[in-house]
This record gives structure tokens, C-alpha cells and sequence, in this order.
């Protein structure tokens, strides 16, 4: 059994149990109303949690709210998981299953801090960072297992088929081959994940599309960047389809990078670069006047601008704002704080994504029931974010019309 707590009272569920049967052990009424939609969960720091997700151990605390107002309908997580979705901001090394970084460090001999999935995933599943610098740390130990080029391919033939598993058409996925040197050369690091992206999209047999993104690091030299930028462009007709920066932002400016920006786009590669996270909205006027970026990744401290703000939105430039993993880095101190809901109503181009599926726990279905739940997302509000993604991606235009219109198409049947 699995002892919870349930609106500050202890209740004991049989493992495999949903949220929803340790509600009707508390009170059938209340899971009835739950399951009415009148009601919903929410996790011990208020985000919502789906009713029929299993109860997890370690002390669980969930309240049930009662809905003081009548909402657009919810759609569950099931529902969520079968829509086709986009995704242009999650991070490679941030994505390995826990059982495949267990098998890759006993062959490696590489000591983890824990040995059975459930635990790893525990240990390296970010809570209460208390920055974006102290989040990054998780990637030390995920980079640790992924400096062969068997292990990159290998986990970038997963991301693949996880990622397709969760509804998702499209995505773009990013890293930086710089964090697998010395081990191997800019070359393995850039040909392996590809080499596994093309391994799960055949497989797949075009259920789901693919590109990959460099990334340069903001704590690096800016010559490592330009050396990324030129490796980006080499490999453009190979399946890479941007060059991004990455990295602490404070006090590491983007315009540093400039000339790896001005190359990339300069050898038609599309540009985009984390701004707006761990920084101010300066930040983002960098990425944008100063590297030429067409997207930002983040963004979410954009409305401190209001005439920055007013240009987003009159250039059209899409935001990879990602809800968990900026309450997990503190960019915001709650979801009720997010800007995601204002942005969208302002007419910002906001599109939804997990930034680390393993490392913020969660999936892209879960970023969008979160949204949905926290924000009260009409299912129109909700397939406009989508759509917002399928429109920026880094295709060619004839694949993106493609893209859209067959994602436009499946969401019109549910």
C-alpha cells in the first residue's frame, strides 16, 4: 500500500492506484465530482494533476478543488495525448529514458545516483531549483552517459519514438556537440543523433518528422560558437536546422556570439537563442537586434518591455515557452504568475513545449493539460497553440504547409 495525504488527510491506495481512487477512498462525492469535471487536483505546490494518472509514492499530497465556476470542458490527459502536436524547445540531453542511462553507465562504468529507473528518474527529475544555473547541474550527470557516439545515436533514436508515443508530429530537438568533446569529434558528436533521429523516423515510417538543432554555449568562448555555427551549416542538408545558444544568460551576453549568428544565417541556417529566461527582456533585444534570431527560446520575461513586447508581436516572433521547467528554474514563482495565457491574448506568437522531458518529468501532454487546467484553454485556445508551433517551424515552406495542413486536418477529425 501507498500511504498520501488527500486535502491534509492520510489515505492508503493499493500501488497502481489513480488519483481519482484515492479521492473516492477520502470522499465518492468529491470523485464523482472529479470526474464530472466540476472538480480537479492539484500536486503540493498547486499544479493540476490529471485523475487518472497513478498515485505516486514517497508521500504524495494532493488537493481537490471544487470548481467555483463553470469552464470550457476539460480534456483529459488521454484525450490531450492523441492530439497531434509540435514541438520546437526540448533539450537531447534532458530526454534519456532512466532504464537506457542505467544500462549506458554499467557498460561505461559510470557511477549514477541510483540504480533502479523509478529512483534515477526521482533523483534527476528537477523540483525546486532555486536558478536556472542550479537546474542546469541535472545535465551534468544525463551528459555523463552520452560521450560515445552508440550511446548518442541510441538516445536519439528514443527521443524519437518517445516522443512520437506522446502525439507529437513534429520536433525539433536541440544539444550541443561541444559537451561531447573530447570523447569524440565535432563530427561523431553531429553524425550520431542524426544517424538515430533518420534509425526512429524510418521506423516510424513518417509518423513523425525530425530536425535537430546546434546549440553554442553562452559560458563558452565565442570562437567555440562560430566553430558550432560553421558545423551547423555543413550538416544542414543532413537534418540540422538551426543554431541556437544556450546556457546561463546572466551575465554572459548573446551579443558575445554574434558572429556564430551571422554565419549561420549567412549560410541559410535558421537562427534561434534562449533569452528571457534566466535574464531580463534586454536578453531578448539582444537574440533579436543583435544575433538576427527568428524565434526565442523562453521568453517568459518579456512583458517587462512593453515596447519590446509591441515589436514580438508586430514581427511575428515565436516564443518556446516552457510552463514546468520555468517553475522549476524560478523564472516564475508560481503557474498563476506564468505570462503565457496574457501573451497569447496580447497576440504573441506562443507555442508550448517540455524543455526536458526526464529532467522536468514531464511530456508534452502534460504541458498541455498544465496550460489548459491552469489557465482555462478552450480547446480552440488550445489547437491555436499548436498550430502556432507547426507555423514555426524550421521547414522549408512546402513542408510546412504540408505539416500544418496535416495537423490542421487530424484535429478537425477529433
Amino acid at each position: 500500500m501507498i500511504r498520501i495525504f488527500v486535502n491534509d488527510r492520510a489515505v492508503s491506495v493499493a500501488r497502481g492506484a489513480t488519483v481519482r481512487d484515492a479521492v473516492a477512498v477520502l470522499d465518492r462525492e468529491l470523485a464523482e465530482l472529479l470526474g464530472s469535471g466540476a472538480a480537479y487536483v492539484t500536486d503540493g505546490v498547486g499544479r493540476p494533476v490529471d485523475g487518472g494518472d497513478a498515485v505516486r509514492e514517497g508521500g504524495a499530497i494532493l488537493r481537490v478543488v471544487v470548481s467555483a465556476r463553470k469552464g470550457p470542458p476539460r480534456l483529459s490527459k488521454d484525450v490531450l495525448r492523441r492530439w497531434p502536436k509540435a514541438e520546437l524547445h526540448v533539450h537531447l540531453d534532458g530526454c534519456l529514458r532512466p532504464q537506457t542511462m542505467l544500462e549506458l553507465a554499467r557498460a561505461q562504468g559510470i557511477r549514477l545516483p541510483a540504480d533502479t529507473p523509478d529512483a534515477l528518474a526521482e533523483a534527476l527529475h528537477v523540483k525546486h531549483a532555486k536558478s536556472l544555473e542550479e537546474y542546469l547541474t541535472k545535465y551534468e550527470i544525463t551528459l555523463s552517459v552520452m560521450q560515445t557516439a552508440p550511446a548518442l545515436e541510441r538516445i536519439a533514436y528514443e527521443f524519437v519514438l518517445d516522443a512520437a508515443a506522446d502525439g507529437v508530429r513534429y520536433v525539433e530537438v536541440r544539444y550541443s556537440p561541444l559537451l561531447h568533446r573530447p570523447s569524440l569529434t565535432l563530427a561523431q558528436a553531429i553524425e550520431a543523433p542524426l544517424a538515430g533521429i533518420k534509425r526512429g523516423e524510418t521506423e516510424l515510417r513518417g509518423a513523425i518528422k525530425v530536425g535537430l538543432i546546434v546549440c553554442g554555449i553562452r559560458t563558452r568562448p565565442a570562437a567555440e560558437s562560430l566553430e558550432l555555427a560553421r558545423a551547423a551549416a555543413d550538416y544542414r542538408t543532413a537534418g540540422v536546422v538551426a543554431f541556437d545558444l544556450a546556457g546561463a544568460e546572466r551575465g554572459y551576453p548573446a551579443r558575445d556570439h554574434r558572429a556564430a549568428f551571422e554565419y549561420a544565417a549567412g549560410h541559410g541556417m535558421a537562427c534561434t537563442c534562449h533569452a528571457g529566461e534566466g535574464d531580463g527582456p534586454d536578453s531578448i533585444h539582444q537574440a533579436l537586434h543583435d544575433c538576427g534570431a527568428r524565434r526565442i527560446g523562453h521568453g517568459t520575461r518579456l512583458g517587462e518591455d512593453a515596447a519590446l513586447l509591441a515589436d514580438v508581436i508586430a514581427r511575428n516572433i515565436p516564443l518556446e515557452m516552457c510552463l514546468t521547467s520555468n517553475l522549476h528554474t524560478h523564472t516564475v514563482g508560481s503557474i498563476a504568475e506564468h505570462p503565457f495565457k496574457r501573451y497569447l491574448e496580447q497576440g504573441v506568437v506562443v507555442t508550448l513545449n517540455t524543455d526536458g522531458r526526464l529532467v522536468d518529468g514531464i511530456s508534452l501532454t502534460d504541458e498541455y493539460f498544465l496550460a489548459q487546467s491552469s489557465f482555462g484553454l478552450t480547446k480552440q485556445d488550445l489547437a491555436r497553440v499548436v498550430l502556432n508551433a507547426c507555423e514555426s517551424a524550421f521547414l522549408p515552406e512546402y513542408e510546412k504547409v504540408a505539416l500544418v495542413s496535416r495537423v490542421q486536418s487530424e484535429l478537425e477529425a477529433l
